[in-house]
């Protein structure tokens, strides 16, 4: 079989970029069972609910929800499992002291795989005022008026 190349999107959280200003991301590996990769494959993940805690000098993510496999066995996964991130010491430490600020958490941003291997992109992040929802939320809204705007005008300089 022929090893697979680029990224494959599987899950990714919006509701994280709505909700926290993000400051710094990463790419981490996952710890994996044989049937949560078979999951994944089909692409089955929900990102919404998860965090990354650091415990012991170690990463993991939880509330991150891959289904059951379908045609699995007894060796079947449980969907909500805390699974650990491959990450570098320095990178975890740094994650570690970061968050421990008031205001600061670490989110999962994306689940894909790259080059055949699963990875996760998480980020620091600094929870958002409502305020600063709705001014997003406003600059997206301005964003796309301008687009139709521009749009329409090329439409009749062609016509």
């Amino acid at each position: 079989m022929a090893k697979e190349k680029g990224r494959k999107l599987i899950a990714q959280n919006k509701k994280a970029r709505h909700d926290y200003h993000i400051l710094d991301t990463y790419e981490c590996g996952l710890v994996l069972t044989g049937t949560e990769v078979k999951s994944l494959r089909q692409g089955r993940a929900s990102l919404a609910d998860g965090f990354v805690q650091i415990d012991g000098g170690e990463a993991w993510l939880h509330n991150v929800h891959v289904p059951e496999y379908s045609q699995g066995t007894w060796t079947n996964h449980s969907a909500r499992r805390r699974r650990k991130l491959l990450m570098h010491r320095e990178e975890i430490d740094k994650l570690e002291s970061k968050s421990q600020e008031t205001g600061h958490t670490i989110v999962p941003l994306a689940l894909y795989f790259k080059d055949g291997r699963a990875k996760v992109e998480i980020a620091l992040a600094k929870g958002k005022k409502e305020y600063d929802k709705r001014q997003t939320l406003r600059e997206k809204q301005d964003r796309r008026e301008a687009d139709r705007a521009v749009s329409a005008a090329r439409r009749r300089q062609r016509a």
